[in-house]
This record gives C-alpha cells, sequence and structure tokens, in this order.
C-alpha cells in the first residue's frame, strides 16, 4: 500500500495572506475549488495531487496555539522541495518570516518559516536517495 498525505486542512484568519504564503512557496499550485460557506472564504489550492484545505475563521484569536508551545495540535506541517534555497530566497524576499535554526547534515536541508497567522511550515531538500542516509539523525545537530 501506498501512504501519502493527500490533504491538510486549516483554519486562517488572514486568508489572503495564507494563500500568498502557499503560491510563494510553491508557484505550482492552482486554486482547485472554491466557495464562501456562510459567509466566510473556503479553498482548495494545491496541484492535482494534493492540496491545502483553507477556511477562513471568524475567531478572534485570543486563544490561538502557537507552534511547539505544548499544547496539543500541529506544530508545523513538512514539505519535501526540488530546491529549498530557492524557495527560503522567495518567501523571505515576500516578507515571510524565517524561523529556521541551525541544523546541518550532509543528506538533507530543513527551512521553516511562519505564514501570515503564524504557522510554522517545514522545508525539506534531500540529497541522496538512500532512506538510511535521509532519515540518519546521527550525522546531524538536528
Amino acid at each position: 500500500m501506498t501512504i501519502r498525505m493527500e490533504h491538510a486542512n486549516l483554519h486562517v484568519r488572514d486568508f489572503a495572506g495564507a494563500v500568498r504564503f502557499l503560491r510563494t512557496a510553491f508557484p505550482e499550485f492552482h486554486v482547485r475549488s472554491e466557495s464562501v460557506r456562510d459567509g466566510l472564504r473556503w479553498m482548495h489550492i494545491g496541484t492535482d495531487e494534493t492540496y491545502i484545505a483553507l477556511n477562513e475563521t471568524a475567531h478572534d484569536g485570543s486563544d490561538i496555539k502557537a507552534p511547539y508551545d505544548g499544547k496539543p495540535g500541529v506544530n508545523h506541517l513538512g514539505y519535501e522541495v526540488d530546491d529549498v534555497d530557492a524557495l527560503q530566497k522567495r518567501l523571505a524576499a515576500a516578507g515571510f518570516k524565517d524561523t529556521t535554526y541551525p541544523n546541518s547534515h550532509p543528506h538533507r536541508k530543513r527551512v521553516y518559516f511562519y505564514d501570515a497567522d503564524g504557522n510554522d511550515w517545514e522545508f525539506v531538500q534531500y540529497f541522496s536517495d538512500d532512506p538510511e542516509e535521509r532519515n540518519d539523525y546521527a550525522l546531524s545537530d538536528e
């Protein structure tokens, strides 16, 4: 059986900011479907194989979970990319906050960015097809 993430579903306050973040990170993403439901925007944005479902929220944000705050919930979403340096330059040039912490590994490079709502996203580029090298944690300061 092949397992892959087909989609993630997020509630966002800054809908336009979320779309801008995703289109900057993934220029190949297109809007698969969108509508307004109960006065709030909804969208599937991605490729034909994978997407992010965005749901606009009316929540005031007073009790938002912060990444890595120890509370249950998502800390970040991670995506494999072909050129992590180009992605990092695109997101930085668009004004998104780089949250990358020092990490060094001979077989992968990872960068992290906050989107417009403060969600953390990981992007990784692998330099090996060998699973033992890609998944080795002894060679890194991660």
